[in-house]
């Protein structure tokens, strides 16, 4: 047909199905954090950043800050991953675990702290290299220093005791976990002088989420009926003195005016009435509490 352009249809070609990676995971032991966890390591983590930051500033006679910037639970392989190749490793002993804890930062930065510690301007670089024999005794008792300000930050989470034990330069030959176990990760930035460096802290999960209790504690249903008694009787209600309720029509409420007296068919000698919600659920006397009215209650219904 004229002015008509016929198209010749797409032909779709099946791609070839790419084989699927099947990663096998455990619900005994998820690899996140719930909220509640999150939240309470969030804020002794960055206690402990705060500590260290004040100890750092004590030690190298320059003025330190170290923020925590994430917290997260990764399995030790994939904290392995995420490590520089060369860097420094000190891997602390945990009493009663073979896994061990991990502090980490740049060898190189530390070195610039020892220089500080040694009287050094600390401008000049430091290449990424071993510590020697001194170097390592002045880093220890910054890490010493450290995990005491860790033990106070996170108090009643950390029970068991831990230290300094040895040091690793190579993040793929450490050997501080097995590579399934799952560890509590913190990552800071440390701030000396004008330099900055990452640091990161690792703690076996197994260490720290016992004492973090259940994420969503349940209580037993065996003693449901007690349960339900004490939440219903610790429940605040209103209690009122009422008299007897008078009959009226509506044309007699709405000619209601100032001065207008309302006859209440509630006898003088009889009591009145204790209400909860309307409902009757004793008799009372007017009395008085001090320069307070009162009700003294002189009958009562059965329950």
């Amino acid at each position: 047909m004229p002015g008509v352009t016929l198209l010749e249809p797409q032909i779709a070609t099946a791609t070839a199905k790419q084989p699927r990676s099947v990663e096998v995971y455990d619900f005994r032991r998820p690899t996140t954090l719930a909220r509640e966890h999150s939240r309470v390591l969030e804020l002794a983590f960055d206690t402990f950043a705060r500590q260290w930051g004040t100890q750092l500033t004590a030690k190298v006679r320059v003025l330190s800050q170290v923020t925590c910037e994430q917290v997260g639970m990764y399995t030790y392989d994939e904290y392995a991953a995420s490590l520089p190749a060369t860097t420094a490793m000190v891997l602390c002993t945990l009493e009663d675990f073979s896994a061990k804890a991990v502090l980490q930062f740049p060898a190189s930065a530390a070195l610039s702290w020892v220089g500080y510690m040694l009287g050094g301007t600390g401008v000049q670089a430091a290449p990424e290299r071993k510590f020697t024999h001194v170097e390592q005794a002045l880093v220890r008792r910054l890490m010493d220093d450290a995990l005491e300000d860790l033990r106070y930050s996170l108090g009643s989470l950390l029970v068991t005791p831990i230290g300094v034990g040895s040091f690793q330069y190579n993040s793929q030959f450490a050997q501080a976990a097995a590579k399934s176990d799952l560890m509590i990760v913190g990552a800071f930035e440390i701030r000396v002088g004008d330099r900055t460096a990452p640091a990161t802290l690792a703690i076996p999960a197994d260490v720290l989420l016992p004492q973090l209790g259940d994420t969503n504690p349940m209580s037993s249903a065996a003693n449901s009926r007690e349960l339900l008694d004490a939440q219903v009787a610790a429940v605040p209600v209103d209690v009122a003195l009422q008299l007897a309720p008078a009959m009226v029509t509506p044309a007699v409420i709405l000619g209601l005016s100032v001065g207008d007296i309302l006859p209440i068919p509630h006898a003088q000698h009889r009591p009145l009435d204790v209400t909860v919600g309307g409902q009757p659920i004793a008799s009372a006397a007017v009395g008085a509490n001090g320069s307070r009215l009162a009700g003294v209650v002189i009958t009562a219904k059965e329950f």
